[in-house]
Order: C-alpha cells, then structure tokens, then sequence
C-alpha cells in the first residue's frame, strides 16, 4: 500500500517579524495574537463592535485604534517615487512623469541595482525559460493556464515596452486586462533581462501554434510524455513589431501562472503593484537562505537605501547553483535544532498555562459553582514539552494504510485522489479522533473535506484553475497580506525567511483567495489557516482547501463582515454554558466579560493560536471530519477544564480574561480529543446545538440579537 508523504476593513497592523530564538510567539509552534484584554471603556460595546475590535486587536495595539483603512501612500513619505525592483532604491519618477529613460545592466545579478542614475538597471530572472543546467529540476510551484501558457526559450531576451498609461484609483471591480491583450497596451516598463528555469512539471498542452518567431536553425522543444510542455505564440501587437523582444516576452511575463506581475493592470494602485511585482520575481529567482535566514526586507522600505542595502538584498537573491551545494554548518545547526513538523526549538514562553486531563474524565454534565477558596490562576508552564510520535503510531499508519484505497492517479502514476473503504468506513470516526498519522494526514483531509463537501477530485481541479486565473490579478488587499505574510508562523521553517518559500506561497494563496469572495475579501485570520495547510499542501490545493473551507464548512459567515458565524457559534456556546455551567455563566456576567473578548481568536482562526500546533493538528482532524460544532466544543471544553478558577471568590475581570486568553497546553491531546468526541456524539445535546443556531438566525432577522450575548 502505497503512502503519501506529509508534506469589516481592518487597519493595518505594525509589523513584528522576529528571529527563532528571540520571536514574540508565545510558542515555537504557533503565531502568537496579543492580549485582546478590554479597557474598561471597551465594556460597554455591544457584541459586534467588541467582536470587530478583537479582531484589530489580534495583530496590535495599533490596529486597534486606527479609524480608517490603509492608504496605499503611507508606505512612501514622496507619493511620487515607487519602488519597482527587487531591493529599495529604484526610482519610480520616470514612470510618473511618463518620461523615456535607457537603462543599461550593470551585473549579471538578478537584482535590479540602481546607482546614483536611476536610469540603470541590472537583469532580471526569467520565470519560465528553460535551463539548460544538468541540475535543474522542475517546479510544482507554477502551472499554466489554457491562454496564458508559458513558452520555451534556449536564449536570453530583452522586454521593451511603451509608455505607461495614466495611474487611476483601484478598486476591487477595476477591469484586468488580459494576456494577450496587454501585449500591446500601453505601459512604459525598463528593458528586462531574463534567466532560465526549470519548466513546471505536468504542464498541459497549449491550443495556440508553437512559437514562429525563433531562429529556424533552434529545434522546437519536444516534451516527453507524461509530462508535455506548453508553447506560446505572442498576439500581434500593432505598436510592437512581430520581431521585438517585446513582441516574443510579454505574455509570458504577464500569464497568471507565470507570477511574474512586471505591469499593471488598469487601475491597479501602484504600491500594490510593486508588492506583488516583488513576490512574482523572487519566485523566479528564490531567496537565499530559505529558511535559516532571517531574509531582506523588500516591500516596506520605498525611500532610497545605502548601497550597502543594496548589496545585501543583491546577495539575498539565490543563483543557480544553490541547489547543489552542500550546506553549511551554519545550517545543518539550524535544521537538527527542529522539531518533528518543521518548527524552531524555543525554550522561553509567556502566558502558557496547563490544561489538566482530570476536570476531562468526567463527561459533560449540569455542575454548580466549585469550591470559593479556589485559585483564580491556572498552572503555568514555562515551555512546550517537544512534540513526540504516538505510541502506536506505527499501528496507526498500517490501519490507515488499509482503510484509504486510491481513487484517482495522476500521469505519473502518483495517487492524487483517495476514499475510504466501504468496509472500514465504520472505524472512520473513531480513527479520526484517535488522531490520523501524520504520514496519512494528507490524503486523510484530502478525503475527509471529500466526504463532507460531497464533492470529488474534479472540483479540486477546477478550483487549481480558479487559482491560477486569479494569481496575477490585482488585488486590494495585497498591502495587508504583505503585512501579516512575515508574521504569520514564523516559527516554522518553512515560513522564517522573508520573501523564502513558504512566505511567497503564503502570499499567493492569499492574494488569489482575497478574489474569490467579493464579501469576504481578505481577513487575518486566513493568514495561520492557509500556512497550516501549507505545511501538508501544494499552494493551489491550499486554495482548494480554503474554498471547501468557505463553501462546505460555512467559513463565509465567519470572515463576512460583521462576522455572522462567529457571534453565532458564540451563541451556541453561550447556551451550553447557561445550561451546563449556570456558576460560570454567572460569574463571566458578573465579571462583565464578553465571549467576544477572549474566543474570537478561537473561532477565527480555527484554534491555530490558542494551542500547540500538535493540539491544533488533532482538532483540524475532527473539524475536517464533524464541521464547525467541533470548535464550540473545544471552547467549552476549555471552560469546564477551568470552571473552579472562573467561579472563584478571588477571582475578578483581569484574572478570567488573562486565563482565557492564554495558550492552552493539553496535559494529554487524547484526553481532550476524547472528551470532545463524547460531547458531539451526544445526539442530544448536538440536537440542541443546531436549534441554537437557528434560533440565532431568527433573531437576527427580528433584530432582536442586540445585548443577547455577553
């Protein structure tokens, strides 16, 4: 049996990205949220304004405070410079003034290198030519879209193009102009020099002509099966004549699947431009260090650099030799000192505290107050204890082994779809909370999000295609995503150098999920579910994910504005504690603590930051499995474990919000996975559950919904 491997406007945060060692995470495996404690002022609003202001709270005191949304300006003190390049120095007044500059390549690197003439620069990867080195190998990180296929070049060229048109304020619905007809709009950009490398694999056939414009004498590519490549023939433009480098480059460089956004599309505001414009590029090029360096700053700083600065971003370019080389000791310190899903080993934390096995062995039930003399605070913990395989794992693995068959291969040969067996589907559930091998978890999600969204692999691949169609729009959230991307699980590897990998996927994912819901936009709580399902996903089947997420788990009603789903979720969970726990009800209304105040980071981001990313990985399993009760009967969980401190005679505002608002470190994962999978196998009380929140929705049609919660 064959295994898979595991693989309502907000206001702008201030950024914190931070080393391994010394990051503001509370834990190594988790993005850390600040305190979303109230003032005393802040008692008083009702649940949806205390709701919105959590969530500008989650990334910052100034996020919290701030009344109006981001203006693309505020990252430039001269409205009239922008910087285009890879680093911070490239002067952007030409482009405003609509004035013709030469530019001359100053080094063979793929960093644009501007000196005193801001008339220079120095070439430019191409995304899609092909290498011809004997130790390229293909990317799964770009694919092609039918009409907008990449072609293949033996040779290096030069991009010209005309002037630019007049800048015109964005807007979600600004029209995008397509490939084939920006070939020949008007957009003045510098002469680009372009790189080889690898073609993605799998790459679908293209339904334009092969390429006629290259010398007779080159010998058209041939692909070899099963994993053709795609050809391109530029549109004829009226302004560029057929032989131009303009000509034979400029729909490559403008394909969605390409990300390499080197003009703007009408209306786009310039300071999203330059953002996107950045991750495109070193997509092309990558990062060096990726992963045990910390990485250059590129998109924030927009006023002229030292040439110092300069160089360092230069050198933070990677080269094609990075792949061979051997590491160095440097980084072989660095990987050893990981844990088993990829995260830094950090000894010190704030505000952890224990939760308890014992209050879990008794099952849900109507309880009173606890004991007067019991102390307000919970049991700290000082670290994490490291993440540590399953006793039976190896059993595990070989059950899970038996149970998934293969739906569907890819022209490789490799499993792309699975399905439960009809004779194990019984021991499903049970599997589940047993919690599923990571070596399985993979295709276990990929079956599981199936099975409840009673969809198959055919969706999946269309929604790969929505995500390559939307990955070179522009998009008004772009400034925002590049803001949260650095500080968003940046104690994994994956995701710890600026611009690496993991931070350039994160973005895409986000900047092509930002357009699928013209409601939703773009909330910071995408930003730990989408790098969770990284860790396990291709960036397109992250997508995948996040759209049955939104569609099929009921994700919309969370990230709409107002956030519907998250007042009513905590109203389910409200009810519970009302008629199970009527001591700490009383208490939190006594303390004047709303639920808004201390679970919207729960409900929001999926419990990603409230628990160790091991504890994390368990619940998503039963998520994925039973849908969005699952995360109301974590929260109650968390409050029965510590029901005795809520009702305590000592007990005030600071000391229960402090609690609830801490990060929770299970004393043992089964035990709250077990208790968890008690409470919703209770066919009545998850009877109750679903009358709640249908009695929410009529109040909120009657408008009779203010002042009901907390």
């Amino acid at each position: 049996m064959e295994t898979p491997s595991s693989s309502p406007s907000l206001a702008p945060p201030r950024p914190s990205p931070s080393s391994p060692s010394q990051g503001s995470s509370p834990s190594s495996t988790f993005c850390s949220i600040p305190d979303l404690t109230l003032s005393s002022t802040d008692q008083e609003r009702d649940s949806t304004e205390t709701t919105i202001f959590s969530i500008y709270s989650m990334y910052g005191d100034g996020a919290a405070t701030a009344a109006a949304a981001w203006p693309a300006s505020a990252f430039d003190d001269s409205p009239q410079e922008l910087d285009l390049s890879l680093g911070d120095s490239f002067s952007y007044n030409n482009f405003v003034n609509r004035t013709a500059s030469t530019y001359v390549s100053k080094t063979d690197s793929a960093y644009i290198d501007i000196s005193l003439d801001p008339r220079q620069f120095s070439p430019l990867a191409n995304p899609y030519e092909r290498s011809s080195l004997p130790d390229s190998r293909p990317s799964s990180r770009s694919r092609p879209v039918s009409g907008c296929t990449p072609s293949s070049f033996n040779r290096w060229d030069t991009l010209e193009v005309p002037p630019r048109i007049p800048r015109v304020p964005s807007g979600r619905n600004s029209p995008v102009t397509s490939c084939s007809s920006q070939a020949g709009s008007e957009v003045n950009l510098p002469p680009v020099l372009l790189k080889p490398l690898p073609t993605p694999p799998q790459s679908r056939p293209s339904s334009h002509p092969r390429r006629t414009d290259s010398p007779s004498s080159e010998p058209p590519f041939v692909p070899a099966p099963p994993q053709p490549s795609s050809s391109l023939s530029p549109p004829a433009s009226s302004q560029t004549p057929p032989s131009s480098p303009a000509t034979k480059l400029y729909s490559k460089l403008s394909s969605p699947s390409s990300k390499t956004s080197l003009v703007p599309s009408e209306g786009e505001d310039l300071d999203s431009f330059h953002v996107r414009s950045v991750y495109a590029l070193l997509h092309a090029t990558g990062v060096s260090g990726d992963g045990y360096e910390e990485g250059v700053e590129r998109t924030r700083a927009r006023n002229r650099a030292s040439r110092a600065s300069e160089l360092r971003a230069e050198a933070a370019v990677d080269g094609p030799s990075a792949k061979s080389r051997d590491l160095p000791p440097e980084e072989m310190r660095v990987l050893s000192s990981l844990d088993r899903y990829g995260f830094f080993t950090v000894t010190n934390h704030d505000r952890l505290v224990l939760l308890p096995s014992a209050p879990l062995l008794k099952r849900l039930s109507t309880v009173h107050a606890g004991p007067k003399a019991a102390p307000p605070q919970a049991v700290s913990v000082n670290s994490l204890p490291p993440p540590s395989s399953p006793l039976k794992e190896a059993a595990r693995i070989s059950k899970w082994g038996r149970m998934l068959e293969v739906r569907s291969r890819d022209r490789g040969g490799n499993a792309e779809s699975w399905y439960v067996k009809p004779s194990k589907a019984h021991k499903l559930r049970q599997r589940v909370y047993k919690g599923i091998p990571d070596r399985w978890r993979n295709a276990a999600w990929e079956t599981l999000m199936n099975d409840f969204s009673k969809s198959g692999h055919e969706v999946v691949v269309r929604l790969k295609e929505y995500y390559y169609q939307e990955i070179d729009k522009p998009s008004s959230y772009d400034i925002q995503i590049d803001l949260d991307v650095p500080r968003t699980i940046n104690g994994h590897i994956l995701f710890h150098t600026r611009y690496g990998l993991g931070q350039r996927s994160l973005f895409h994912v986000l900047h092509s999920f930002s357009l699928r819901c013209s409601q939703c936009g773009y909330v910071q709580g995408m930003g730990p579910i989408a790098a969770t399902l990284l860790t396990y996903f291709e960036p397109e089947r992250v997508y995948a994910a996040l759209s049955r997420l939104h569609d099929a788990y009921s994700m919309h009603t969370i990230f709409s504005p107002g956030f519907p789903g998250l007042l009513e979720a905590i109203y389910v969970q409200e009810r519970i504690m009302q008629s199970k726990m009527p001591g700490v009800y009383a208490a939190l209304r006594k303390h004047m603590i709303s639920t808004t105040s201390y679970a919207t980071k729960w409900y929001i981001t999926l419990f990603a930051n409230s628990v160790p990313f091991q504890t994390q990985l368990r619940l998503w399993d039963a998520f994925l499995l039973e849908g969005q009760d699952v995360f109301v009967a974590a929260a109650i969980a968390v409050i029965w474990v510590y029901r005795d401190h809520i009702t305590s005679n000592s007990a005030n505002f600071e000391t229960v919000l402090s609690l609830l608002s801490s990060v929770f470190v299970p004393e043992d994962d089964d035990a709250l996975l077990f208790w968890i999978e008690h409470l919703l196998g209770d066919k009545k009380l998850r009877k109750q559950m679903s009358n709640w929140r249908q009695e929410w929705t009529q109040l909120v049609r009657s408008g009779k919904d203010r002042g009901v919660l907390l």
